[in-house]
């Protein structure tokens, strides 16, 4: 046997590998959830920072005007008052034609701010850009095309950003969203440990009880479980219903045992006692019947009965050897066995059984038939239906040639066992046994059902 490690039995648990394989596609999950609500959150919040510098540059287009010399006149106090405080974050630029500033707003001195410098008329740019140091900037321009008298002027109005603060405000967010995401995950792990606990419960259910019925405390496992268990806990119910009929069958078995052998026995003690010439005979007799009746008795015990975990096996070979060893014994009868069993036809029953339960019926036809024998097999889904037919005499009473020692007739050689362990068998596999008058060949017809043994 493997000796597992530590690792292995976590691995090979069905918790653990539910668990892991459950963290694993959350983790996978709180992932891409983060990463889509990161960037759609970004893609929002770059387009509110485009929206609001969009208002402040028409704020800006709006405040300015241009003197007849074509020169830009701005009010000393813009509506925005960042663009007057030094440093603030928000900075504007007038460019003309020539890329030469014609106005810049307070905000920008002793800084390098990029602007937007030359921009055709009613183009507009929103784009990212840096200074000399590397700090990154919104910068979002607009080309105007302003008339002063016969004169066209071009100029590039632009307002830019600082984008710290749009920094900021993202890492603000993700903050708040893996806090969030994270908390919603140890929720679920919790509720996932709780959910798992609760759908495993039938199985330890199942561990319990089989505990209990290993210690004697029960004989069965219930019957009230999920469907995916039913089947498992029924096959477990038969096979403890099975082990329990073998040992009763043992037990059974001894103790017939040990009552038949008391006649013969006692025969033998009188034989040896009278001193009876005839002794040597009547000794040689009882040894042979009581051989025969140890054999019978061991051969009951050991009926297997019907097993849903047993694989299906082919009937036709078995059921040909059967045949082929009858005709050798009643070739001086000229016995034929006419046979039909399909070639692929299978079915759930142990190879002992099988032959005992047709080797008996089979030897019991060409006994008693008159030269004529019929074997024939079928199934359904849940049983194996064997027919076996001759032109003999027929069964005057069949609950006699079922019981030990029961013959259809008394001079027919043999102990009258073969029947009774072929109705043992029948009941071993649950199934049914019935003697009537064949149709076809006119004596007796045997009918077996066994429930649960047909094969797939």
């Amino acid at each position: 046997m493997t000796r597992r490690t530590p690792l292995m039995r976590v691995l090979m648990s069905i918790r653990a590998r539910v668990a892991v394989s459950a963290a694993l596609v959350l983790l996978v999950f709180v992932a891409l959830t983060a990463a889509a609500l990161d960037r759609a959150f970004r893609e929002s919040a770059l387009e509110a920072r485009r929206e609001r510098l969009l208002g402040q540059l028409y704020v800006l287009m709006a405040a300015a005007e241009l003197n007849p010399s074509g020169q830009v006149v701005m009010p000393s106090a813009l509506n925005e008052p960042r663009f007057g405080l030094p440093g603030s974050g928000l900075y504007a630029n007038i460019a003309d034609l020539n890329a030469h500033s014609e106005w810049q707003s307070n905000s920008t001195i002793g800084l390098d701010v990029p602007f937007e410098r030359v921009l055709t008329p009613g183009e507009q740019r929103f784009s990212e850009m840096r200074d000399r140091l590397g700090r990154p900037y919104f910068v979002l321009g607009f080309g105007v095309k302003w008339q002063v008298g016969r004169k066209h002027i071009v100029l590039t109005f632009s307002v830019s950003e600082d984008e710290q603060a749009f920094l900021n405000q993202i890492q603000q967010y993700r903050h708040a969203l893996w806090g969030w995401l994270g908390g919603m995950a140890l929720l679920l792990i919790v509720t996932q440990f709780f959910v798992l606990r609760w759908g495993l419960q039938p199985l330890r259910r199942v561990v319990r009880e089989l505990r209990e019925v290993e210690s004697g405390q029960r004989d069965h496992l219930a019957e009230d479980y999920p469907d995916e268990l039913i089947g498992l806990t029924r096959n477990l119910n038969d096979m403890l219903g099975r082990e329990r009929a073998q040992q009763q069958r043992y037990r059974d078995a001894l103790g017939d045992l040990a009552h038949s052998l008391k006649t013969p026995l006692a025969v033998l003690r009188n034989a040896v006692a009278d001193n009876d010439p005839a002794m040597d005979k009547t000794v040689t007799e009882q040894l042979g019947r009581m051989d025969q009746i140890v054999q019978y008795q061991l051969q009951r015990a050991s009926t297997a009965g019907s097993s849903t975990l047993q694989p299906p096996i082919a009937l036709r070979p078995d059921v040909d050897k059967i045949v082929s060893s009858l005709n050798k014994v009643y070739a001086d009868k000229g016995v034929q066995i006419q046979v039909e069993v399909a070639a692929s036809l299978q079915a759930r029953i142990d190879q002992g059984d099988l032959y005992e339960l047709v080797g008996n019926l089979l030897d019991n036809a060409c006994k008693f038939s008159q030269g004529r024998v019929s074997l024939s097999m079928s199934t359904t889904p849940k049983r194996l239906t064997i027919q076996i037919e001759d032109d003999g005499p027929g069964v005057a009473d069949a609950d006699a040639i079922f019981a030990r020692g029961g013959r259809a007739d008394e001079r027919a050689p043999g102990h009258g066992l073969g029947l009774a362990l072929v109705k043992d068998i029948v009941t071993a596999y649950g199934g049914a046994l019935d003697v009537s008058r064949s149709q076809s060949l006119g004596g007796a017809c045997f009918t077996v059902i066994l429930n649960s043994a047909a094969g797939h």
